[in-house]
């Protein structure tokens, strides 16, 4: 078995996780989530915390960390919740954010509306910066990587949506 998997969850004040069905959730101050446990690993409550050990019948230890490393994953995200920080670089690039909607003018000919999924909040504190906030540590990283992939960092000039405290290595020009 893995060393993630041998070490116990300790589950802080005010998280309720339950497994019923096949399915584990965690309920906490800012949201619940769930996830589908897969066979092969056991999960046991005792006194505020939560081990996991693989299945008796399927001996799969390889799931139990990851699994173990999921569920703690949204026990973080149900207490404090997640944040990715973007950065917009480029004369012209802007963000805001309209109802359920962020409008992206990243210097195509057209204006990029990305819908925001359920259970995420996105801001613009200003023009040029984006914050995903959410409780699925998944979720928020999956749409600030969309939101990045509509405008990748070039390497001559740097332009583009880029991390906060990304490094892009710059390239130079070609010499005549």
């Amino acid at each position: 078995m893995s060393r993630v998997a041998k070490n116990p969850l300790k589950l802080p004040a005010g998280v309720q996780i339950t497994a019923d069905g096949g399915v584990v959730t965690v309920k906490g101050a800012q949201a619940s989530l769930s996830l589908p446990l897969p066979k092969g690993v056991a999960l046991e409550i005792k006194d505020g915390e939560l081990t996991m050990s693989p299945d008796s019948i399927v001996r799969e230890p390889a799931k139990t960390g990851t699994v173990r490393a999921i569920i703690g994953n949204m026990v973080v995200g149900v207490t404090t919740g997640y944040e990715r920080k973007l950065q917009l670089v480029g004369v012209g690039y802007r963000a805001q954010t309209q109802g359920k909607v962020v409008n992206l003018s990243l210097g195509f000919s057209h204006p990029i509306a990305y819908p925001i999924p359920e259970g995420i909040t996105v801001e613009t504190p200003s023009q040029t910066e984006v914050v995903v906030k959410g409780a699925d540590k998944h979720m928020v990283g999956q749409v600030a990587a969309d939101i990045r992939g509509f405008r990748p960092p070039e390497p001559y000039k740097g332009k583009g949506v880029r991390y906060l405290n990304e490094k892009v290595v710059m390239k130079e020009a070609k010499k005549k």
